[in-house]
């Protein structure tokens, strides 16, 4: 069941699993205000193609997951690193821990943010797998710095509350647009379907470019 705004935000205790309750009663006068924080889903491949698959996932999710290893793996070499489609990713979080993910992901900026995307599900099980929150921030920071980025700027994105409300707000208002209610949810060309095999989207893909 999807949380709702309220019920995630309440669970965002990133900042004491961080151990930094007063780094987060600090910087709260400053902070961007969550209305002013523009949330933009990412978009690798053709940005002018003609076909457009949208993929609305979480990190923890087990379904996700195996789409990534199974079909995207696919679909990337064939589609979109040669340019016919461009893919968008709408993140969708149904625990705190997924949306910790998404903010790790986005805290590498644009040119980072697929490759964390591959590590966060490749080894989903290893990070998400613990009860202990701060487990689970040390196993994610553990990803970040496997890619170049510094725990100081990792803390900065992680505490993020008025990103994080941005973040939620902005999930909350795509599912409901484009009446999602599970993932990994699918739109070719604005066509919905649900999870699927590499079988099932291949020739759904190519009817969409042959047209």
């Amino acid at each position: 069941m999807m949380m709702k705004l309220a019920g995630l935000i309440s669970a965002l205790t990133i900042s004491a699993a961080l151990g930094g309750t007063a780094f987060a009663q600090e910087t709260a006068t400053t902070e961007t205000p969550a209305a002013a924080i523009e949330i933009k889903d990412m978009i690798t491949g053709n940005p002018d193609a003609t076909v457009t698959l949208v993929e609305y996932a979480s990190f923890t999710c087990p379904h996700c997951q195996h789409f990534h290893s199974e079909v995207y793996s696919k679909i990337k070499p064939e589609y979109i690193d040669t340019g016919k489609i461009k893919f968008e990713y709408h993140e969708v979080y149904f625990d705190r821990y997924g949306l910790w993910a998404a903010m790790l992901a986005r805290c590498g900026g644009e040119m980072r943010y697929f490759g964390i995307v591959d590590i966060l599900f490749d080894k989903q099980r290893e990070w998400a797998g613990s009860e202990d929150p701060a487990q689970v921030v040390e196993n994610l920071k553990t990803i970040g710095r496997s890619v170049g980025l510094e725990d100081a700027a990792m803390d900065v994105c992680l505490k993020d509350q008025a990103m994080a409300e941005a973040l939620v707000k902005h999930f909350e208002a795509n599912m409901a647009k484009d009446a999602v209610e599970g993932t990994p949810t699918f739109f070719i060309n604005g066509v919905k379907h649900s999870n699927m095999s590499y079988e099932e989207m291949k020739p759904l893909l190519d009817a969409e470019l042959a047209k």
